[in-house]
Formats: structure tokens, C-alpha cells, sequence
């Protein structure tokens, strides 16, 4: 069967994958470069009967994404660097009242107000780490247009199956890159609902204890007593401040994504089983990246690339894979280090690990990959 591909824009491919997942509440505040995301969702979710407020801020914004989420509606907020930093604190508490939401975060340099139409990768540790505390996430990076759309959906599943915030995190170019896409046909789309409380059931606890560590969800109008608060708390919801209740209360939280790394874990691997150079990248670059690789093979250079689709949890075991047979590894990035420092952690010696790093706006070329790879082969 022939494949209808469609020109689409990165962010409308976002617009179109949240509401292909069933995405039916959006709250946002425009800010460069993700605004295209809001003003696609402000036009067809109503056509969807689903529901768009442009908030007052960002920490509005999440705030809404999570109340609309605990109401029952799958949920999405877009925004960019300075606004993702004011989301953290609420990112924070859909963490640890398991509600599920997705936030796309299109980066731009930075830091504060940086250069809001130019592109950057700064925001990688922030999307791990940027709120306080010890806490889940899963953060999706797509590398094109159609990725956009197929990681947008996924988010969406990955947020409902396992009760927890996804973040997409993309850059610029990336998101205004037009492209040409396969938009899977209505009804192919495969949807993940969260696990629902059973209506019926007594003593209903909203932070149980499961087998597979995700607690059902009261549906609302079920008649549970439910009580959500962002301190600690023991599986009835009330807060606890004993230290073996703590203990078992976060490590469930975080032991559900740990656990489960197989389900969530994807990358891309591109002539690694040989490679004694690996390149690991992501976004655009992971793109230059892979041309330069085309371009090095040719002159009979042994060069793979690595790609983490899923940049949170951090795909160790692959990076260490691929770099088992590596005398190089090579992290360029738009920012000044901040992959590097998590594949250097690792990598085990004797193999060596460099960064190529641009702060000033502008991509990373496959010209200047392929050149640092000739100049580390030459050292």
C-alpha cells in the first residue's frame, strides 16, 4: 500500500499527536519557539469537544494540566526554557502525586531570557533534575518531524501507564522544520488509558501498594475518598514523616520507572557494532551526526552513532554497550557539556571521551563532527 505523507511543521505534528492520544485539555502560555503548539491546540481542540485556556504564566499553566488531569482528562502544557524553569516546582508535585500529564519543553539558548528564536540543547540536566528532590520522570527526545508526532503519542502512553509527568524536549529547528510525514490513519492510533479504581471497591487506598508499583486511579464521581497532597504520604494519601513509610513512599515512585526501564527505554543505533568511534547525540545533531558517519564510513573510518530517544531514563546500558569497543567517544551538543558529563560517567577507560560543544545560536554542522573525529583519530 502506498504511504500518504503529508507536509507538517514540527510543532503542528505535536498539536496533531496530542489530540490523536486522546489529549483533551491543554493549558499554556505562548513563549518562542513552542507557541505554534498553542495556537494549534487553541484552534481543533474544540472541534474535539476538549478544552484550551491560555493561562496568566507558566506556573499557571501546569498547575491547570495537573488539576484537569486529576479530573480525568489526559493533559498538555508547551513551553520553552524560561517557562519550563517556572513549571519545576509543580512538575515536582505531578511527580509525587502521580498525576499523569506531558509538557513539551522546544529549547532555546539561554540562560534567563537568552535568545528566544535561536536554538539550543541547555536543558537536558534541567528536565532530570530541575525540580527539587528525588523524583521520577521520563523525558522523550525526538529527532524529526515524524518522531515529534510518534514520541508525542508515546509520551501520552508513557504518562497514563505508569502515573507519572512525561516531558518532550526538542529544539528549535527541530520544531519548525517542515517535513514530510505518514499520519497513522484515525482509529490505528494505539491509546493507553490509565488504570482505573474499580467503582465498587471499599477502603479504596489512592496510593496503594500494587504489584507492578502504579496505583489505580479514582475516577472522578466513583465515590472514593481521595486525598492528594505533594508531602510525603502513606498509601491512604495522608502525609507521614516516619522514616520507613518516607522510605518505601518514594522508593515506589521512583522503583516504577526504574523497574520498567525495558518499556521505556528506546534508542537508535547506527553502525555501533563495529564502530571503534561513537558519536552519541541527540536532537539536530543527532542528525549532523548521522550524515557525518555516512560521510567518515565512506573514507573506511569506523564511526557509529548513538542515539537516546529516551534521554530519561538515561539509556546506560546501550552507551555502555556501544562504547565497549570504542578508543573514542565523541558528545556534540548545543550547550557546554551536559551530555557529556552523563555519558563520561559510563565510559570506562581506556576509551576517551571529548565533547564538541556551540553556545552561540547556531547548529552543529556534519562538517564539524566529521572534522573533530579526524583531528581525535590524528592525536
Amino acid at each position: 500500500m502506498t504511504k500518504t505523507l503529508t507536509p507538517v511543521a514540527g510543532n503542528h505534528a505535536c498539536a496533531l499527536a496530542a489530540i490523536a492520544a486522546g489529549c483533551r485539555f491543554f493549558a499554556g502560555y505562548p513563549i518562542t519557539p513552542s507557541s505554534e503548539i498553542a495556537e494549534f491546540m487553541s484552534r481543533e481542540l474544540p472541534r474535539v469537544d476538549g478544552v484550551f485556556i491560555q493561562m496568566e504564566d507558566e506556573i499557571a499553566s501546569i498547575a491547570a494540566i495537573i488539576g484537569a488531569s486529576l479530573g480525568g482528562s489526559k493533559t498538555m502544557t508547551a513551553t520553552s526554557g524560561p517557562g519550563f524553569s517556572l513549571m519545576q516546582e509543580n512538575l515536582g508535585y505531578a511527580a509525587m502525586t502521580e498525576t499523569p500529564c506531558v509538557i513539551i519543553n522546544v529549547m532555546r539558548g539561554g540562560p534567563s531570557t537568552g535568545m528566544p528564536t535561536r536554538p539550543a540543547q541547555g536543558d537536558i540536566m534541567q528536565a532530570r533534575w530541575g525540580s527539587h528532590g528525588d523524583h521520577p520522570i521520563i523525558v522523550v527526545a525526538p529527532a524529526s518531524v515524524q518522531e515529534i508526532h510518534s514520541e508525542t503519542i508515546r509520551a501520552f502512553n508513557l504518562a497514563e501507564e505508569f502515573r507519572t509527568p512525561v516531558v518532550v524536549l526538542y529544539d528549535e529547528i527541530v520544531a519548525h522544520l517542515m517535513e514530510m510525514v505518514e499520519l497513522p490513519a484515525a482509529g490505528t492510533i494505539k491509546q493507553v488509558d490509565r488504570k482505573w479504581a474499580d467503582a465498587a471497591q471499599a477502603n479504596y487506598l489512592p496510593y496503594a501498594e500494587t504489584p507492578d508499583l502504579v496505583p489505580p486511579m479514582s475516577r472522578p464521581g466513583d465515590g472514593h475518598r481521595v486525598h492528594v497532597t505533594g508531602l510525603t504520604h502513606t498509601p491512604d494519601g495522608f502525609p507521614t514523616q516516619k522514616p520507613d513509610l518516607a522510605d518505601r513512599a518514594l522508593m515506589r515512585i521512583l522503583d516504577k520507572i526504574e523497574k520498567n526501564r525495558g518499556k521505556i527505554e528506546k534508542i537508535e543505533a547506527i553502525e555501533t557494532d563495529d564502530a571503534d568511534i561513537l558519536i552519541v547525540a541527540i536532537g539536530i545533531v543527532a542528525r549532523a551526526a548521522r550524515s557525518a558517519v555516512a560521510s567518515l564510513r565512506s573514507e573506511g573510518i569506523k564511526v557509529g552513532l548513538l542515539r537516546p530517544v529516551t534521554l530519561w531514563p538515561f539509556p546506560e546500558a546501550a552507551v555502555r554497550a556501544a562504547a565497549n569497543n570504542a578508543r573514542v567517544v565523541l558528545v556534540p551538543e548545543m550547550n557546554t557539556g551536559q551530555l557529556n558529563r552523563e555519558v563520561e560517567r559510563l565510559v570506562d577507560a581506556p576509551a576517551k571521551v571529548a565533547g564538541l560543544h556551540r553556545v552561540d545560536g547556531e547548529p552543529i554542522a556534519p562538517g564539524e563532527i566529521a572534522a573533530r573525529i579526524r583531528e581525535m583519530i590524528a592525536q
